[in-house]
């Protein structure tokens, strides 16, 4: 029986491992990639004391030699039926008269242009998977709601958002579906950071841990959840959209007032 494997880029903390644990529990073989070669290997070692299979791989996402030699490795192990692409960064507090142009290019090259490299990569190989074979994508509600000083990672998301639906038309030949998750705010340790840099009140942002609260605060395991379904045969109808997971972040106008 032809094992099915998942790549999952940024797997090492947060969206990313909780999408790589969500994803072995389905019966994925998962390969766990990311800068961080401690945290991937922290990641298989978690999935391998629970009895799931997975493999670590450290890579720059935004080099193609990186990309095709994950892909390279996956393909070794099996079909590959899955790729998820998470690994992001987040560089809030930079507005577009703050943010330099290295730093810029650094912001699309990791959140966008990884997107292209590493789908491009494994085409071949999802384009010949049986077993509905799916990207999935990491967007953000950046790419549909404003927030001040916040210029390059909400450019990048909203781009990620187009680039879904293009890839989706441009690969329905070839039988691969391609959606994207655009997560509200989530209990992860670049949040905090990030809340920190736009010099918000991290109690108040604890506080939305709530979940009477709309738009509250969810967990990793909450977008994994949407993620795994995504990328299952019972989302087969879904394709080249942006499924939101935000607790209801976008359903108001304002937290104030």
């Amino acid at each position: 029986m032809t094992t099915h494997v998942a790549v999952v880029t940024g797997a090492g903390r947060g969206i990313g491992k909780a999408t790589a644990v969500r994803l072995a529990e389905d019966g994925l073989h998962v390969v766990c990639a990311d800068r961080d070669s401690a945290g991937a290997e922290r990641t298989v070692a978690l999935l391998n004391r629970s009895g799931r299979s997975a493999t670590a791989c450290t890579v720059d996402v935004s080099r193609d030699a990186d990309c095709r030699r994950v892909v390279e490795l996956a393909a070794a192990i099996g079909g590959i039926r899955v790729l998820c692409n998470v690994a992001g960064v987040s560089p809030f507090s930079t507005g577009i008269a703050q943010v330099n142009e290295e730093l810029w290019d650094r912001v699309f090259a990791v959140n966008v242009k990884s997107v292209f490299l590493m789908s491009r990569a494994c085409l071949p190989y999802l384009s010949t998977c049986e077993a509905d074979p799916v990207i999935v994508n990491m967007a953000s509600v950046h790419a549909f709601a404003a927030l001040a000083e916040s210029a390059p990672y909400a450019a990048s998301k909203g781009a990620i958002v187009a680039l879904t639906r293009q890839m989706s038309i441009d690969l329905a030949p070839s039988g691969v579906r391609v959606v994207a998750v655009a997560p509200g705010a989530v209990d992860t340790p670049s949040s905090y950071t990030s809340a920190v840099a736009l010099e918000a009140d991290t109690h108040e942002f604890a506080s939305l841990k709530d979940p009477h609260h709309i738009g509250w605060l969810g967990s990793p395991e909450d977008i994994a959840e949407a993620v795994a379904w995504l990328a299952s045969p019972h989302a087969r109808f879904v394709n080249g959209t942006t499924l939101v997971v935000d607790g209801g972040m976008l359903a108001q106008l304002s937290r104030r007032g």
